[in-house]
């Protein structure tokens, strides 16, 4: 019995009423936006959140679980990851004009929302196009870009826990802050669709903000590169960027890992060589060295998840971004 039959016939009768897609020892370099990182020990793409539900209760009660949507912020280490992944991302994902809101499935990327909203003339959604990730993600770590965030435009939610239970909520139930979301209450429940209020507009002058968005982004940003966005959240009343490349780190490497020349807050992995080690090495390098010549610990946005291969580097950067 290889292993994809014998994850099958662990989930017993209900595996056969899965619709949707389960892989075995399954490289996440092929997931995340770094292209790198360890081997997944199970990861199932759901067909839908009913599919998904039905998943979630096969699974044991104490089953390490990472919902992933395009994995723009996720470093998974060398020595993978001992549970499981779920895939979120879906091209086919649903948007939906709700009353006054846009109604957007987890799975849906960012900018895709961004130019829907933008076809119903409707205008606050601009800055989503900037965003490198899924709905989901851009809830689940309240992003944004260019003095707009993501929470400010959430009407309801709807989520998941992992015995497959889905439950509309409100932002009342959050603790929502600066690339922060957290429920205020104990447990764990994934994002599956949010309903985002904008404001009625010109269709024109939002396809015009796109497209100046997305310009300033291709001229700011190492696009042409693997990377993951932005590694470090800016620190009040200053930059990431700034403080990194005013410590002449532009340009410095770990292994085949490299700050970028083009934003300092961006780590790149040319031609996808790097190991997930080296891009570890490379965020605890930087973080150590503003803290030692500014007196500033800058707080990763990169989620660090798995296991290490060898010696361990993350206990400066932590594991619970």
């Amino acid at each position: 019995m290889n292993m994809a039959e014998a994850i099958q016939f662990s989930l017993g009768p209900i595996g056969s009423n899965l619709r949707g897609k389960l892989l075995a020892e399954e490289s996440m370099a092929r997931h995340v936006s770094w292209r790198a990182g360890g081997i997944a020990k199970r990861v199932y793409k759901p067909a839908d959140s009913d599919d998904l539900a039905v998943f979630l209760r096969t699974l044991p009660a104490d089953e390490p679980l990472c919902f992933v949507g395009l994995g723009s912020n996720l470093l998974v280490r060398d020595g993978g990851y001992r549970g499981t992944v779920i895939l979120m991302h879906d091209t086919h994902a649903a948007l939906s004009i709700d009353g006054a809101c846009v109604r957007a499935q987890a799975g849906v990327a960012s900018p895709k929302v961004a130019r829907f909203a933008a076809t119903q003339g409707l205008e606050g959604a601009e800055f989503l196009a900037g965003v490198p990730g899924t709905i989901g993600g851009a809830l689940a770590m309240n992003a944004g870009c260019h003095g707009a965030e993501t929470w400010q435009f959430v009407e309801r939610v709807c989520t998941i826990n992992r015995h497959g239970v889905l439950r509309d909520r409100s932002p009342s139930d959050y603790d929502i802050g600066y690339r922060h979301c957290a429920l205020h209450v104990a447990g764990e429940e994934w994002f599956v669709a949010a309903w985002l209020r904008f404001h009625p507009g010109s269709a024109a002058q939002a396809r015009a903000r796109i497209r100046e968005l997305l310009a300033s982004r291709i001229a700011s940003q190492p696009l042409n590169l693997p990377n993951a966005g932005s590694v470090f959240r800016n620190p009040p009343g200053d930059h990431a960027a700034r403080l990194i490349e005013a410590c002449g780190l532009k340009g410095f490497a770990i292994g085949a890992a490299r700050i970028s020349e083009k934003h300092a807050n961006f780590i790149v992995n040319p031609g996808g060589k790097a190991c997930a080690g080296d891009i570890e090495a490379l965020i605890a390098h930087a973080l150590r060295t503003v803290r030692d010549r500014h007196g500033i610990t800058l707080v990763p946005e990169v989620r660090i998840v798995g296991d290490a291969v060898g010696d361990a580097v993350g206990d400066a950067v932590g594991d619970s971004q």
